[in-house]
């Protein structure tokens, strides 16, 4: 499998550091909102990397942290007149209302800043002792001119950084580059005891800290969007690599940004659709569909449009294994030649889909191959003849590659209710069909219809689909 790495910004083999085992780190959101569509394409995308991996038989750790102590969280809970551990504790419950509506597994863990502040002031600590951070005052800074690597991961030269670079100053500071690590108490704030005095973590601090704790001093993947190159992952760089004295990390994964309607979003512009919004008008797995059909290294562009385009897509495969299954019912016994042929073909679906997810995890040549299937397997199901072995074996690598993606999750339970309403249904159709009752019959097939479902009569039976 290759990989774009950021650090050399080109693909590369992947070759974990434990044979048989992957560990990732993902940074997960700040909790001080619901987030917004933008934060949901890493969080399906590298979900999709991780489920991939796992299909492949590997082991994965997946660790993604939430930030539950940081400035906006604290400014939300002033404003709402809360503490800033009540904000965040409704805001993670409403991530896993969102991510778990997305289809996202659980990380193999979810480590909060607040439980690992003692991880965080030792490393700290250490930085303090080697010459790379220095206190001022109550705060802890990071001295970005010990570490001779920094603007590594984002290819920018420091000098050309303390030129251009939009970094916060201060006369508190060594350098306009530093940053902190850890923050004075200020009245009214949340804060813990240290060897500096009261205060709270930096941002970047924590995620080097629970990295180091979850999976060791070199991880294999971290991933995230391309707004956290630089500052925040170049910073975790400097900090991991000055404490740990060697590569904090191998592979560097960063997805595209998403626009809205072809804009940059912007809360200003009054363009900004929380995932929450967005589920609302189209529904999570529809979501999850839309983020999957480009490269995860693509700009992407959000619009009404395209997510119904999204769900017409995704509806084309929930149709079709809506009429394998019927087949693999319903169908006959005898196996056509023409069956037999496809049936020998499917092996070849698995390893094109598999050559495209080994091709830096491309989903969109992966959900290309999906729909040849559908395509095909379209094909052979007009046919009136089409048998229960051809079904059952054509359902069974679709749920395989489908199950890769994640896709045709959301809607199962839903599914189900339906499809025992819709059957209820036509039984009773075709009750009153044999009694001669016609009323009744087109009086169930316009209830159908209202429905969205069309019927169609074949030699198996009736069989229905969504209009």
């Amino acid at each position: 499998m290759k990989l774009y790495n950021t650090l050399t910004m080109k693909k590369e083999d992947f070759v974990p550091l434990e044979s048989g085992k992957v560990s990732i780190y993902a940074c997960g959101p700040t909790v001080y909102n619901f987030f917004h569509i933008g934060n949901a394409r890493p969080l399906i995308m590298f979900d999709v990397l991780r489920r991939y991996f796992e299909y492949r038989g590997l082991e994965v750790t997946f660790v993604q942290n939430f930030t539950d102590i940081d400035d906006k969280i604290i400014n939300r809970a002033n404003e709402e007149g809360i503490e800033s551990s009540a904000v965040a504790e409704k805001y993670i419950n409403e991530y896993w209302t969102d991510a778990r509506g997305l289809g996202v597994k659980d990380a193999t863990a979810h480590p909060k800043a607040t439980e690992n502040v003692d991880g965080i002031i030792a490393m700290v600590s250490e930085l303090i002792e080697k010459g790379l951070a220095y206190q001022s005052g109550n705060d802890v800074y990071y001295r970005t001119s010990s570490f001779k690597e920094y603007g590594k991961l984002s290819n920018q030269n420091i000098d050309d950084l303390m030129v251009g670079a939009r970094v916060e100053t201060s006369e508190e500071k060594e350098n306009p580059l530093d940053f902190a690590l850890w923050k004075g108490a200020k009245p009214g704030e949340p804060s813990w005891a240290s060897p500096w005095g009261e205060g709270r973590p930096g941002w970047h601090i924590e995620c080097s800290a629970m990295a180091l704790r979850y999976l060791g001093k070199t991880v294999d993947i971290h991933c995230g969007g391309q707004d956290l190159i630089f500052p925040h992952h170049e910073n975790e760089i400097a900090q991991s690599e000055g404490v740990n004295g060697c590569q904090f990390v191998n592979y560097w994964l960063h997805n595209g940004f998403i626009s809205i309607d072809n804009k940059k979003m912007s809360k200003s512009l009054g363009n900004f659709f929380t995932v929450r919004e967005a589920a609302e008008a189209y529904g999570y797995e529809n979501i999850r569909m839309f983020m999957l059909m480009s490269h995860y290294r693509s700009p992407l562009s959000y619009s009404g449009d395209i997510l119904v385009s999204s769900k017409n897509a995704l509806e084309r495969i929930k149709t079709a294994r809506s009429s394998l299954t019927f087949i693999a019912e319903n169908g006959g016994d005898s196996v056509s030649e023409n069956e037999k042929k496809f049936i020998e073909t499917l092996g070849n679906y698995r390893d094109r889909f598999i050559e495209a997810m080994d091709d830096d995890f491309n989903t969109a040549d992966a959900i290309a191959v999906i729909f040849e299937l559908v395509r095909e397997s379209n094909s052979i199901c007009a046919s009136e003849n089409a048998s229960k072995l051809f079904a059952k074996e054509t359902l069974i690598i679709l749920g395989e590659l489908t199950g890769v993606l994640g896709l045709l999750y959301a809607s199962a339970g839903a599914e189900d209710t339906l499809e025992a309403e819709v059957e209820a249904l036509i039984k009773a159709r075709e009750l009153a069909r044999a009694e001669k009752n016609w009323g009744e019959a087109d009086k169930i097939r316009d209830e159908l219809t209202k429905m969205g479902i069309v019927l169609e009569d074949t030699k198996q039976g009736v069989k229905w689909k969504r209009a």
